[in-house]
């Protein structure tokens, strides 16, 4: 999509609580399906309290994955991933050639941020106790956020395999 809009309906501005963060998050991958975005961002310590285990989400990254985009995921640790969101690793490993799962073990859990990235809108958990954080497609906020994450990024290595070897 050469010019990504913000579609209407998205949130704005700040927020409080888990449950309002957990329904950004499923607004913003709602949309990322709807719009095509071209490139997605996913950051949590170790996406615990994220929806990425329910069915529509998981439906709405498949036809998100459908139309090309690219997915990022970091985080400090993905040892709760496959136990609690089953659906989530199923869909990573038919999509593995399209997402880049990358590990920052070095990271404080509340030093490496609670967001979602887009080109066009984000959201970010600014407080993890409290879940309170912002989100909207103010450019200053994605670019502050895009630079948050990119020099996590940078200090990363591969992680969360699409598929496990055994012995």
């Amino acid at each position: 999509m050469s010019a990504e809009a913000v579609p209407a309906g998205l949130p704005s501005g700040a927020f409080i609580g888990r449950e309002t963060f957990r329904e950004h998050l499923r607004a913003g991958l709602k949309a990322a399906a709807q719009q095509g975005w071209s490139e997605l961002l996913l950051c949590d310590a170790d996406f615990q309290i994220w929806p990425l285990g329910e069915r529509e989400i998981v439906e709405a990254l498949h036809a998100w994955a459908r139309g090309g985009g690219k997915l990022t995921m970091l985080a400090r640790t993905y040892d709760e991933v496959p136990r609690q969101h089953a659906r989530f690793v199923e869909w990573r490993r038919l999509w593995s050639h399209r997402i880049d799962a990358r590990l920052c073990r070095e990271a404080d859990a509340l030093q490496l941020p609670s967001a979602l990235w887009s080109p066009v809108w984000a959201v970010q958990r600014l407080d993890p106790a409290r879940h309170n954080g912002l989100c909207g497609d103010d450019p200053a906020f994605r670019v502050a956020l895009r630079e948050q994450i990119d020099g996590w990024l940078g200090r990363s290595t591969a992680g969360f395999p699409a598929y496990t070897l055994g012995l």
